[in-house]
């Protein structure tokens, strides 16, 4: 059944709690005396201390002192009453949802193609922001909410995988950045976060922690999802607090159904053994981020919905979104940039390709929001919904233009500097979002999605890449509804807001460290005047160059790169600017940048003196090799090491945290002890079925197999099975040099004994996968060679070690120099 959950949701009722503080009204005290206008004054909100005597601007909250009993017998004493934190009394639950990589204009609640029943709704009886905005890209946009400061002061300036060495980008969240959910934690709240993390650096992520930046050391009790940038819906790699979890083996599983049961079940559970103590919830989807999965019955719904084009489409959401009111009745269609090509362009082939590109994106998306109504529904049956702020943010920056002109069967390719095309994935169109896909869509329909804007995700300084729909539900507190609200704001906004509606001061100090201000104010301002005045006045952007500065109604802007095009860029000081009055001109569709040169001069100023404040400078515009780590400057778990011994049962380790083996000769040796004669499984292997390599036994041979991208497979295997008995198993890559992912040969041995040869043509340049990493002794969830079962891999023999040996990277000067260069990464990976 696929229509919405929400279509009959019952009457909520109160918690039933006997408080001894009221604290309703404050906020709207606070709001009228301006006490939350300025940033950084919230911790003046409530005072230092609360009526029961609690000073909550220092958390922990201090146990009090108790006095010294001199009373012998504890039958003749007094107990002193029970020192414990609790919420503030009638402080609603919490519940922030967050899509990943859905524009502006891509659900029915703003104007677009996608039918989102749940949003609808909660905006049919809450609030529609249209002027509410990201950062352009996931890990910035993540810690940005999860914390109410900006990217760079999280040290978060791109994705943690891009950490560099430099202030406002080194990945590591400071301690006077107290997340949100610390804050809640220490004040009585239960907490937990579910589906897409990627906070944590990647040199972090193994069992040698520090945990420190895990969900669960950042202030949330529970965490069930992934900590890296996107996964595999159907096979994703879950982590249930910092313990990895295989998912169920089901047929018909998928990571956004499980996240969901998994959320439901840990609210009803803490609502049934502690039903006065509020929660906070943090609901992140893999969805809509590739890889585009979804079962086929959601993508069928759209059938033949797309054919008209991106071009055709653009027009329609256009036109729909002055129709309800979602843009303003002056506001302009930009035109298409040039580096977009028109539908018009496409051949009959790829047209019916990138059709069905777009129909299996709005499955997702729709399936994705049937799933957030699931968890409305379980609030509903609850009777908790009225008195929870439902904060649905519908995208952590806009569409996604990675997947490159023509789209991508597999999304890894694109991230490794490579640009599909139609011809490599028309044998794909039937199972386009299937489990043997890894799919990005196209760069036109992204466009599309972002109407009226231009750009996409990645591109900060314009619209396009950081404006992005946002609803808010709180029926016992938001009386209006159905209304729009278009004050300019920004996801640093949302935590100062979650704490002024659950009456809560900002802490000046959390775990002995004093804090850094949010960066924004609180939006609860908004919630009965749609008029009111802006108070998020000034707000920077920045993303690879992609810059810009908002300032009273008023935007500079500079777009440096441009996301698919992984080409040499200038020097950042030869950028042209533009200027927008936004105020007037809602969607940057006129440049006044010669017409008001000294307006520009100004806010170029502006924005200077901002970055140098928010640590945003200098500007790093690279983006692919930053995935090297010697190259970006950050912290390698191997640091310089040239050797590494694993041993069984070490699985899932991440690409980070193990040796890198890309670009450069390298050995895998195993001592082995084989039963029999027909040993099978994987004695150790890398990645999965959209690119990786494996080492394996199969009927007693011994194989290495190469996977390129999932696009050709290199397999050399031993003439005759290996005997029972303890062996020294050895493969040896000999890397050809030259340009990143160059080739090389492929020799394998048998106790010193050469059993195989072969030539492997090319190699992945920079990354392997984003989610599945190196398993010893099995191959977990998706398998690098269809020689073997998935997931029934297991190695029929012992292992007692491996050890695994690289030889420098083996690059010419020239090329090298090129990297550091910036130099053309597309052309790097492909030759």
């Amino acid at each position: 059944m696929l229509c919405s959950p929400v279509s009959n949701l019952k009457p909520t009722r109160k918690r039933n709690v006997k408080p001894k503080l009221i604290h309703f009204g404050l906020s709207l005290l606070a709001a009228a005396t301006g006490l939350m206008g300025a940033v950084g004054q919230q911790s003046t909100l409530f005072g230092a201390t609360d009526s029961s005597g609690l000073d909550r601007t220092v958390l922990p909250i201090k146990e009090p002192t108790y006095p010294e009993s001199t009373v012998l017998d504890a039958r003749d004493a007094k107990a002193p009453p029970r020192f414990e934190v609790k919420a503030p009394a009638k402080a609603p639950n919490v519940v922030i949802v967050l899509l990943d990589d859905v524009g502006f204009a891509s659900s029915s609640a703003f104007g677009g193609p996608i039918n989102m029943p749940t949003l609808d709704k909660l905006a049919a009886t809450g609030l529609r922001y249209n002027r509410f905005h990201t950062t352009a890209l996931c890990s910035p946009t993540r810690t940005a909410l999860l914390t109410g400061r900006n990217h760079h002061v999280n040290n978060a300036g791109a994705i943690m995988e891009l950490a560099t060495a430099f202030p406002g980008n080194t990945g590591i969240r400071p301690n006077s950045v107290a997340p949100l959910a610390e804050m809640l934690r220490q004040n009585g709240y239960s907490t937990a976060a579910f589906g897409k993390y990627h906070e944590t650096p990647p040199w972090e992520v193994s069992v040698s922690g520090p945990y420190d930046r895990w969900p669960t050391h950042s202030g949330f009790d529970k965490f069930y999802g992934f900590i890296g940038g996107e996964t595999n819906q159907w096979a994703p790699a879950i982590f249930d607090g910092t313990v990895r979890v295989e998912a169920p083996h089901d047929p018909k599983y998928h990571f956004t159904i499980d996240m969901t049961n998994q959320a439901i079940n840990w609210i009803q559970a803490q609502h049934s053994l502690t039903p006065d103590k509020p929660f906070y919830v943090y609901f992140a989807t893999g969805a809509c981020h590739a890889p585009h999965h979804v079962p086929k019955e959601w993508a069928d719904k759209y059938k033949g919905k797309f054919n008209q084009g991106w071009d055709n489409l653009r027009e329609e959401i256009f036109a729909k979104q002055k129709q309800m009111g979602i843009i303003p009745q002056n506001a302009q269609l930009t035109p298409r940039p040039k580096e977009i090509p028109a539908w018009d362009t496409m051949n009959a082939d790829q047209k019916r390709l990138l059709a069905r590109q777009m129909e299996v994106f709005a499955g997702f998306a729709e399936q994705t929001d049937y799933e957030i109504g699931r968890l409305v529904q379980s609030l509903s049956d609850m009777g908790e919904l009225d008195n929870t702020l439902f904060i649905y943010i519908v995208g952590d920056n806009g569409s996604s233009a990675e997947g490159g002109p023509e789209g991508t069967y597999n999304e890894m390719m694109a991230l490794n500097g490579i640009v599909g095309n139609a011809s490599q994935m028309m044998n794909h169109i039937d199972d386009w979002g299937s489990p043997n896909t890894f799919p990005h869509y196209a760069i036109g329909w992204a466009h599309a999605l972002d109407t009226p804007f231009q750009w996409t995700k990645q591109v900060a300084s314009h619209w396009g890449g950081t404006r992005n729909g946002m609803v808010m539900h709180w029926p016992e507190r938001i009386k209006a509804k159905g209304e729009i609200r278009s004050q300019f704001s920004h996801v640093v906004d949302i935590a100062p807001t979650v704490l002024e509606a659950v009456g809560l001061p900002f802490p000046k100090v959390v775990d002995g460290t004093e804090q850094l201000p949010f960066d924004g104010p609180s939006m609860v301002y908004t919630f009965d005047d749609a008029k009111a005045k802006d108070r998020h006045t000034t707000q920077y952007f920045e993303m690879f160059g992609n810059r810009a500065i908002y300032h009273d109604g008023w935007v500079a802007c500079t777009r440096h790169s441009i996301p698919w095009l992984m080409t040499k860029l200038p020097p950042l000081k030869n950028d042209v600017w533009e200027l927008y009055n936004v105020d007037q001109d809602f969607s940057e569709a006129n440049n006044l940048a010669a017409k008001n040169p000294d307006k520009l001069k100004e806010m170029q100023d502006l924005f200077m003196k901002t970055a140098e404040k928010y640590h945003v400078l200098p500007i790093d515009d690279r983006r692919s090799e930053r995935f090297d780590a010697v190259i970006a400057g950050r912290p390698d778990l191997m640091g310089n090491r040239t050797s590494l011994t694993v041993y069984p049962g070490m699985i899932g380790l991440m690409e980070n945290a193990f040796i890198n083996t890309k670009n450069r000769s390298f050995s895998l040796t195993a001592d082995v002890e084989l039963p029999d004669g027909n040993a099978n499984g994987v004695i150790i292997c890398q990645a999965g079925r959209f690119g990786g390599w494996t080492l394996y036994m199969k009927a007693g041979k011994l194989h290495h197999e190469y996977n390129f991208f999932g696009l050709e497979h290199t397999n050399i295997a031993s003439s005759t099975p290996v005997a029972a008995g303890k062996h020294t198993i050895k493969y040896d890559f000999v890397f050809d040099g030259g340009k990143p992912g160059a080739g090389g040969q492929s020799v394998l041995y048998v106790d010193g004994q050469k059993v195989a040869q072969g030539k492997i043509p090319k190699t992945q340049p920079y990354a392997y996968s984003a989610d599945e990493g190196v398993d010893v002794g099995m191959d977990n969830e998706t398998p690098v060679s269809s020689d073997y079962q998935e997931r029934d891999n297991k190695f029929s023999g012992a292992i007692k070690r491996i050890t695994v040996d690289v030889k420098p990277v083996n690059l010419s000067d020239r090329d090298q120099k090129e990297i550091e260069e910036k130099g053309d990464v597309k052309e790097i990976a492909e030759d």
